[in-house]
């Protein structure tokens, strides 16, 4: 599942790529993908002669923005001119991505959502096991509100509220393994298998450990890798061992980097032990026994 570098590789290709994409039209293709509106007509109606002006990231949810258009003829003189037309909620979970098309042509199987702007460009939603989900939330709702996800998301891991403090607090009395508390995603977003793996190594924590062992120095340590793990991801455009692509089909880079996940079997970097993978609340964690206690 595409988690918080990957969500936001797409975010600032989307960013860049589609900045005031005027959405004219709105093929559905699978009514699934569709989480809200219940109905896919009020789906299609909602962002039918919207523009996508900007795009945000919440955890592992994309968030566009969207004003709407005054006249048919879709022109505007400036965004700010125009009323808020609500948003557009995407989660990719295990296999969606976004293609951007310049000259539309026949859609793969997999497509799920096609908007078309008035020159026929086209941003695709291509999802192999159709998990991932949009909802149009119009102006006046709350994403937050309507949908559970969202808003049941811990702090962000650059965000102030991302502290010692915070991290003290939240595992004083947990006896959960420190792996599990940072796949928990009401505690921190958007960190997954992968990145909570990595963060553990360079911190030189063991995964098994009780949360409420970790002493402050640690957990200072901890914090600084994560945020050091994640910054460097981003910088490689994500991680891809099978389905993620960027705007450009490309794959994500930091797979190439990475110091134990999928490394079971291999040298530690550090410390040539050999890489050991054990499963923690059904997920397979990457661990080296000697640089992580």
């Amino acid at each position: 599942m595409p988690e918080l570098p990957e969500v936001e590789t797409v975010r600032r290709g989307l960013e860049k790529k589609l900045k005031n994409f005027i959405v004219k039209r709105v093929e559905v293709c699978r009514d699934s993908t569709i989480a809200y509106p219940i109905n896919k007509q009020d789906f299609i109606e909602g962002l039918q002669g919207s523009i996508l002006y900007g795009w945000d990231r919440r955890g592992k949810y994309l968030i566009g923005r969207l004003k709407k258009i005054k006249n048919k003829k879709s022109e505007f003189t400036t965004i700010e001119s125009l009323n808020n037309n609500g948003f557009l909620v995407v989660h990719l979970r295990m296999t969606g991505f976004f293609k951007i098309v310049n000259n539309s042509s026949k859609p793969c199987k997999h497509t799920r959502i096609r908007l078309f702007n008035n020159k026929n460009k086209e941003l695709r939603y291509i999802d192999v096991r159709s998990f991932g989900q949009m909802w149009w939330i119009k102006e006046g709702l709350s994403p937050s509100n309507l949908i559970k996800g969202l808003g049941s998301l811990g702090p962000e891991p650059f965000s102030d509220k991302f502290n010692i403090n915070y991290l003290k607090k939240i595992i004083s009395n947990r006896t959960k393994s420190i792996k599990s508390i940072l796949l928990d995603q009401t505690i921190v977003a958007g960190i997954g298998n992968i990145y909570a793996d990595e963060s553990l190594y360079l911190a030189g924590i063991s995964p098994f450990r009780e949360a409420r062992s970790i002493k402050k120095k640690e957990l200072q340590r901890l914090k600084e890798s994560i945020v050091d793990v994640l910054e460097k991801s981003i910088g490689s455009g994500g991680t891809t061992f099978s389905d993620f692509r960027d705007l450009e089909g490309e794959n994500g880079n930091f797979g190439l980097e990475t110091n134990v996940y999928r490394r079971t079997g291999k040298e530690c970097r550090k410390c040539k032990n050999l890489i050991e993978r054990k499963k923690i609340a059904g997920r397979s964690t990457h661990w080296c026994r000697k640089c992580q206690k």
